[in-house]
């Protein structure tokens, strides 16, 4: 397997890992917030037009753990020992600006993952533990 095709992977890895924390957005941060926000008519609107947000919201635990592992498994792929540039000036320069962007993207991905953890996962027991 050429070293472009092993990128290609990489990379195309990173953006399903993406697509997948997106996902935890959609099914758990969003309701919450629209509703926090006083919308609910417009998250009523909302689950009529896409009904699949119910199915992920009821299994967001699987949704939970598919994306952080594939988190895991970017950071891995993109962190792991022994990774290395090419030593062609031309193509070392590309290599690393891909890298740079695949950080960026796995950083935002991660800040993603984070704000659905926490809307779906520790937001009600917060908010209860704090008014009790």
């Amino acid at each position: 397997m050429s070293d472009s095709d092993n990128s290609i992977k990489k990379t195309g890895l990173t953006w399903l890992a993406l697509f997948t924390t997106t996902g935890t957005l959609v099914c758990c941060a969003l309701p919450i917030t629209l509703v926090a926000l006083g919308m609910g008519a417009t998250m009523i609107s909302l689950l009529n037009s896409f009904p699949f947000l119910i199915t992920l919201s009821e299994h967001k635990l699987w949704v939970f753990m598919i994306s952080g592992g594939l988190l895991f498994l970017s950071t891995w792929l993109l962190y792991r020992p022994g990774r290395s540039c090419p030593s062609d000036p031309a193509l070392r320069e590309q290599c690393n600006k891909a890298q740079r962007w695949n950080r960026r993207v796995l950083l935002g991905t991660v800040f993603l993952w984070g704000i659905g953890f926490f809307a779906a996962f520790l937001a009600l027991p917060l908010q209860l533990w704090l008014e009790g």
